[in-house]
């Protein structure tokens, strides 16, 4: 848990710079840092140094996310300046676990959207469904699978998707090619940087419009968000574009939806 007199973040950027991506709590798998725990507080450390102001926490991976949705709800709750929350879900749960899990965070704890990985299964009718009716985003790590991606965003036009590390952690580029395609053409599929190691790829993905749909994430706080954000500044946008890049895509997808907006 943090120290209560640690302060918000300060940016000296002159607007909001959120990480989209970061993790923190405790899992279960035992498997690897990522299904173990998530500590932040180097994390903290390392974010504050490069300005980031807001940060949207997920849990750790588990096959159980009960223990982790309460620790990150914990936190957003204490600290409502700084964090927001996405709930995580098993997809695999019947549709009553998922909607009533959903509705016990979004929109009254600091929550603004849905988290599934492919760690627990595929996406699933039912979360959608859950994510329509909420009207809210679903952050949602497929595990290299760009056509399921296709799939879901056409069935559900009215649902935001965020593609983390551009399609692969895996450093998969023909998944991250794909979902480079996929975000150009469907309005509502989005991607974050998040791990993203081959850099052209990221200025492939920036092209055009594409700068209005990539989201900062470091995937904190196993990677480094300094690291993570320089690739962001090395892109050589424009003001207004690294801009929405840092903070501005994220917001206009919570007002999109009439989800609330930062506390500063």
């Amino acid at each position: 848990m943090l120290n209560s007199s640690v302060g918000a973040f300060q940016s000296s950027f002159g607007h909001p710079i959120i990480d989209a991506h970061c993790h923190y709590g405790a899992g279960d798998g035992f498997t690897g840092p990522w299904d173990t725990r998530a500590p932040l507080k180097r994390y903290l450390m390392r974010a504050e140094h490069v300005g980031i102001t807001h940060v949207a926490l997920i849990p750790a991976l588990a096959r159980n996310y009960q223990l982790g949705n309460r620790q990150v709800a914990e936190l957003v709750s204490n600290y409502p300046e700084r964090f927001m929350g996405f709930v995580s879900i098993d997809p695999l749960d019947n549709p009553h676990t998922i909607e009533m899990t959903i509705t016990s965070y979004v929109g009254n704890r600091g929550f603004v959207g849905i988290k599934i990985h492919h760690y627990n299964g595929r996406i699933t009718r039912a979360v959608c469904e859950a994510a329509l009716s909420h009207h809210v985003p679903i952050l949602w790590d497929n595990g290299d699978d760009p056509y399921a991606i296709e799939l879901a965003a056409s069935e559900y036009p009215d649902i935001d998707f965020i593609i983390p590390h551009l399609g692969s952690f895996s450093d998969n580029w023909r998944a991250q090619r794909a979902c480079i395609d996929i975000m150009h053409r469907q309005p509502n599929v989005y991607a974050d940087s998040s791990g993203v190691r081959r850099f052209d790829l990221l200025e492939e993905a920036c092209l055009g419009t594409g700068a209005l749909k990539l989201l900062f994430g470091s995937d904190g706080p196993w990677l480094n968000p300094a690291v993570e954000i320089e690739k962001i500044y090395a892109l050589g946008l424009s003001a207004e574009h690294l801009q929405m890049v840092l903070g501005g895509n994220f917001l206009g997808l919570l007002q999109k939806r009439g989800r609330a907006i930062l506390n500063h």
